[in-house]
This record gives C-alpha cells, structure tokens and sequence, in this order.
C-alpha cells in the first residue's frame, strides 16, 4: 500500500485526526464502519504472547497504556506486526516518553476498534499499509505515554505534598530527592487513575537529547516470541470443536463453477460438509488432512472461457500499448516535441511480470459466528474493511464483528486486500455452520495460484540529450492494471483515470529535467492484483534508474555525478545518494568481471540510496554486495531500521534474479517455491546500512528499502559486462 494523501505531517496531530479532502471519499464510504466499533476483546489462551493481565488495580489513562499494580506497563499496539517490528516500534515510543522501566514493557494487540485505533492517514479506518504505522503513531504514541506520566507524577505530588516538577520518573520509578520518598508505577497505579486525563497543551514531550530509547540501539524487541516459539499465529489457534476447511479454487482466472459432484469427498474420513461459496467449493472437516484428502476427491467442472490468455501475447499486447500516448500523469515542458527534433535519442522498453506476495505464512483465519455476532482470529492488516466485508456476508453490522489480530507470519501487502477475500471465505462458510468454529486454511499452492498478484507491467522511456549532453526531454509510457480501480480505494487514489500507485515513482522523478512526460495505459484483465511491497515503486524505481544510467552512459558522464547535479532541489535524495557513494567507494576501481552500480529512490516519504558490487561469471550474477543508506527522519529504533533495509533488498533481489509468475491459458504455470523462486541465504550479499541523522518526523522503513535494489544490481551488471537489462527477472543469456 502506499501513503494515502501528500502533504501529511506526522507532528501535526489534529490535523491527522482530521483528515484531509483527498480520503473523504473513503471516509465517506466506510462512515458507517467507522462508528460503534468498541469491543474489547481478551483472549485468555493466547494472553501469554499478545498481552498479560495485570492482577490489582490497573492505571489506564488512554487507549494505549495501561498500568497494573504489578509494575506491568503494557502498550497497546494498533497495527498489525507481520514482521516489520513494529509492536516494539510503538511500544518504544510510548515507553520513552513514559520513562518506563523496558524491562517491564508487555504489548498488546489493540481490538478491532476504528474510532480507538484507527490509522491517521486512512481516516477513520483501523489498519496497517504503506509504511506509515510509525509514521501516522509518533505523536500520538508520544502523548499517551506522557499523558499517564503527567498523571503519576501527579498523583505522587499530592500524597507526598511536593512540588511536581520536583519528581523525577526513570525507569518506572518516580522519585522525589528531598523527602527521600519514591514509588513504583504499580504502587502509584490506584492514586493515578483517580487525576484528571491532561490535555495535549498541558504536556510538555521530551526534546531528542532526553530520549532514552527513541534512537538508541541494543534495545531488546518485544517480539521475541517469534524466535523461541511461543508466539501464537492463526494455524495455532485451537477452539473446541473447531472445523479446517479448504477451498477448491478455480484452475484458471475468471473460471466459474458449472457443476460439482461431492460424493467421493463426502465418504473420505474426516469430511463433515462440502458446499459451494462464490469462490469455489469448500470441503469442512475434522482436522486439515482430512479437509486436503476431501478436496482431492471433488470433481469439479469449469467454465474456463472467459480467460484464456498466456504471459507471451499479454506482453505483445501491452508493448503495442507502450507505442501510443496514454493518460497524462504529468506533463512538464513538451517533451515528444523535444524528442521529434532531437538528435541523440534513447529508447528501452522494460517488462515486469506478475509476482506473488509468497509470505512464508499462507492465508487462513478463524471465525466463530451465530445470528448475532460473529468473532475472528488471524493476521488482520486492516480491521475495518474485513469487518465490512464479514458483516455484509452474514447479514450483521460491523459492530457486531470482532477481530483478535495475531501476528502474521508476513505480508507484503497481500492481508491487506481490498476485497477481504480469503476473510470473506471463511465468513460464508461459517454462514452455513453457526455455531461452529471454522478454521479457514490456504494452502501454498492454494496462495500461489489462485491468490492476488504484483501486476504485471511494461514501461517503454525516451529520453535525449542536448550537444552538451544534458538530458533535455524525457517521456515514459507506463502499461499496467490498476490496483484500486474497482476498491474503496479508488475515489482517492484514481485522478482522471490516472491510479497513481501505477505510476508512483515515474511520475514523482526527482530530477530536474525540463521536458517530463509520463503517460499511462490501464488494462483491464480478471487477473487480481493488489499492492506488492513498495507498490508502483517495485517497477518504476528499476525502469528510471537503469534508464537514468543508460542516459549517463550516453552523456559520457559519472552517474553519481550526473544524479547529484539534477538533485540540487532534493536534498534528502542528495543526502542519502552522496553518504551511500563515499561509504562504498565509489569511483575505486575493481577486478576484471566486477561491477558497480548506483540507484537512489524515495518511497513513502523515506529516502534511500543503494551501491551494488556484483560479479558476473559464466552468465550468473552473483550479488557481492549492498552498501544502503537511508533517511527516514527520526530513528526510532535504529536496529529495526538495519533489519528492515536488508530485508527489503533481500526480498527485491528475487524478482530482480528470479522470481516470476507466468500464464499458460489463463492459469499461473508456478504452484510452490520449487518453481517460483526466491533468494536463499547463500544468496543474501554482504549488507551494509547507514542511517541519516535527521530531525524530521519519522516515516517508514518496511518497504523503502526495496526498490532501488534491483536497478542498483542492473547498473552494476553493466559495468562488468557492458550488457543492459531490460526484463524482469534478470537473464543474461
């Protein structure tokens, strides 16, 4: 997903809880969503991992700190973590302003509750995307925190009779130096709970210099579960008398039911019911095998005439798109007038295929429904459209849907669909079983081939140079499936037929060029498609920055020079580009059949800048290594910061070498990780990151870190071979 509307400051919390006229049409869509959805709900056989309960009486002074007499401090965590770390990000926040012993920190995944938790950037809709969970918490973390200890501190001002501003809070133990008197939070818990809730003007938030966690490494992650094995996903959710179901999906997209024959599956041991749902046939039974036997034995007939088409004439068919001007996205100067007189012109035309989002944890979820309500656990990315859709399937309201969100054994944007697919599943299973707790579970083939994909693109660019070989013009044609045609998401993110998460990134370049053109053609295919880690950004930061080196090659000049001229305006780019160049040596020579290459990109309001070694031998590129910096405004927790970089180039490096999905008469051709390929870890290069010190309000790191990893290698593989790549993945031969 990406950021929802430009402009938006972090620093400026009312503002945020405003909103702004660019999501009104969303806000305006899930108005009714938005209000009454107060429950709170406490799992007992998974509070060990999500949330502990306090015993004695608790402090709660907002909806995200609460205080137990135990000394427990537990921060209620609103977004989904699916391995970015955000659950110890925002526990930090809130922790630091809190001046909280870490020690004693627990979180607590926060209930499906819109007008409590939701995101600041989506309105009033609960959910997690586009790397803004810090980005859109930072104050609102920082408030909590320094709101409950504004209130200890009172409270302990007037039972001992001192001045406040003579108490000290460390490590959650306010103290007072001169009577010698000090107490723990849980001690002061009963008093603090009795003072009046102050108001955002009557606290004063720590200054950076007096951040004890906020930017500080070493600090351990409240998510340590995921390591040892104690923390709880959905698959490991077990409710008396729970059913696993399994739906036969269609074999090719836009194929329809005609007819099913259910007796084999039926008699199979185990199966309890087969129904069809209008996403295929579901087989329920009394445990997951059973469910797997069960589904094998359907027999089922297709309608599969509605789509039939293969990856080969696809790609024809959007390369001759390319060749005719589209819808503007943005139109600087003239460039193809520029281009028709000019006489050093560059032409490429770039292919990116489909991708799977392939997280390690396929689909599923758990839901308990009757006549009235209905209750869900798994991997929630946004709470509010799932209880939407939920509620719609059974005939409820959306207050009367509940979801425990677990963790998520990864995303990439594919739990946060628009169209609550596999939630909607269960839902109409559990439909036709009240009562009954139904355990919804996708197979890795099953999320392969019938899931939703990174759409498929072509991009073809032109550019050309004056006699002193500047770039003068520049015209990129963009061809592609929109993402949010048809979704919520559409009123805000579609201008003019323009979805700009097709062309984010292209038509955001940052170089002054005075001829800009960028141009897109939507196609309309029943492939599905959603967001993929960094969106538009996958394909748009390859196709400028690969295109930008061949313009610098052409020019007869450095390409980090040639950057740092054009980024004059830009000095986070700059910033980011230069630290990056002089921490990788740029400019030194290397061995025979090495390379270096350059990409630098921004995404979701953070910057980064990437040099790539290669070695290229006997047709292989082998990645030797990344050195990475990043400006992504305060750090909060530098170490995440590091992980999220290399995991957002390890995982731009499988599509970059490997990864694709293809079509073979309108069905995905790969079913697994055998044939759709992902790096491994003798794979992974050598890795280094560099974090910009900034003052600026913080933005993400879960997906910036992706898209300039596979230009960077691109450019790289040129200067060892003299070879330009111009598809996706990468192939030399």
């Amino acid at each position: 997903m990406r950021d929802f509307f430009n402009g938006y400051d972090p620093l400026q919390t009312e503002n945020n809880r405003a909103g702004g006229a660019s999501r009104r049409g969303f806000i305006k869509l899930l108005s009714t969503a938005g209000a009454g959805l107060t429950l709170g709900i406490h799992l007992p056989s998974i509070s060990a991992e999500i949330g502990k309960e306090t015993t004695g009486t608790s402090f709660s002074p907002n909806a995200f700190v609460r205080i137990g007499a135990d000394d427990t401090v537990t921060i209620v965590i609103k977004h989904l973590d699916m391995g970015q770390g955000v659950t110890t990000g925002l526990a930090t926040i809130a922790a630091d302003e809190l001046d909280a012993d870490w020690a004693r920190v627990a979180t607590e995944a926060a209930p499906a509750n819109a007008q409590e938790y939701n995101n600041l950037l989506f309105g009033p809709v609960q959910g997690t995307g586009g790397s803004t969970a810090i980005a859109n918490s930072f104050m609102q973390m920082r408030y909590a925190g320094a709101k409950a200890r504004a209130m200890l501190v009172n409270a302990a001002s007037k039972v001992w009779e001192v001045p406040a501003n003579e108490i000290v809070v460390s490590q959650g133990v306010i103290s007072h130096a001169a009577s010698g008197q000090s107490a723990t939070f849980g001690q002061m818990a009963e008093l603090a709970a009795l003072q009046t809730v102050p108001t955002d003007e009557q606290i004063t938030l720590k200054t950076p210099g007096q951040f004890t966690l906020i930017g500080k490494t070493g600090t351990p992650r409240k998510d340590k579960g995921k390591s040892n094995g104690t923390a709880v996903y959905t698959l490991d959710v077990q409710l008396e008398g729970m059913l696993t179901a399994l739906v036969a999906h269609p074999p090719a997209f836009g194929a329809t039911v005609v007819s099913f024959d259910s007796t084999a599956a039926k008699q199979s041991p185990g199966v309890v019911d087969v129904l069809q749902i209008p996403s295929g046939v579901a087989v329920i039974a009394k445990d997951f095998w059973s469910a797997k036997v069960g589904r094998d034995k359907l027999k089922i007939e297709w309608d599969r005439s509605a789509f039939k088409k293969n990856t080969t004439e696809m790609k024809t068919e959007y390369a001759a798109l390319a060749n005719k001007p589209g819808l503007p996205a943005r139109n600087d100067g003239d460039a193809p007038d520029v281009l028709s007189k000019a006489k050093n012109v560059v032409e490429a035309t770039y292919y990116f295929p489909y991708l799977a989002h392939a997280p390690m944890e396929p689909m599923n979820c758990v839901i308990l429904a009757d006549s009235e309500k209905a209750e869900l656990w798994y991997g929630a990315q946004i709470q509010t459209i799932d209880q939407v859709a939920v509620a719609t399937v059974l005939g409820l309201k959306p207050q009367n849907i509940s979801i425990n969100t677990l963790f998520a054994g990864g995303s990439f944007g594919r739990r946060a669909c628009s169209q609550s697919d596999y939630v909607k599943e269960a839902a109409h299973i559990a439909k036709s079983h009240k009562g009954v707790p139904i355990k919804l579970v996708w197979t890795r083939e099953d999320d392969m081939t019938a899931g939703y994909y990174r759409p498929m693109y072509v991009h073809k660019i032109r550019g050309s140079l004056d006699e002193n070989g500047n770039i003068e013009a520049w015209e990129q044609r963009i061809v592609g499936q929109s993402i949010a045609a048809g979704t919520a998401f559409e009123a805000f993110m579609v201008k003019d037929g323009v979805d700009s998460t097709s062309v984010e990134g292209a038509s955001t370049l940052p170089y002054t060029i005075p001829n800009l053109s960028v141009q897109l053609h939507t196609v309309e295919l029943p492939v599905p498609v959603l967001w993929w880690r960094s969106v538009g950004h996958t394909h748009t930061a390859y196709s400028t920055e690969t295109f930008f080196d061949e313009l610098a090659h052409a020019a007869g000049k450095d390409p980090v020079e040639l950057r740092m001229g054009l980024l004059k305006n830009h000095p986070r780019h700059l910033g980011v580009l230069k630290l990056a160049a002089e921490k990788a040596g740029w400019g030194t020579p290397l061995p025979t059949g090495r390379g270096r290459g350059v990409a630098v990109h921004e995404s979701f309001n953070s910057y980064v800048a990437q040099v790539v070694e290669v070695t290229v031998e006997n047709g292989k590129i082998q990645v030797d290594r990344v050195v990475c910096a990043v400006d992504c405004g305060v750090a909060i927790n530098p170490d995440i910061i590091k992980t999220q970089m290399q995991g957002g180039i390890g995982f731009g490096l499988s599509p970059a070498l490997m990864s694709e999905i293809t079509l073979q008469d309108g069905a995905v051709v790969q079913s697994n990780f055998h044939d759709y390929l992902v790096l491994r870890e003798p794979q992974m290069p050598e890795i280094e990151v560099h974090i910009v010190p900034s003052a600026e309000a913080p933005t993400g790191v879960g997906e910036p870190g992706t898209p300039p990893i596979a230009p960077a290698v691109a450019n790289a593989v040129f200067a060892a071979t003299g070879k330009r790549l111009y598809d996706l993945p990468m192939k030399l031969s």
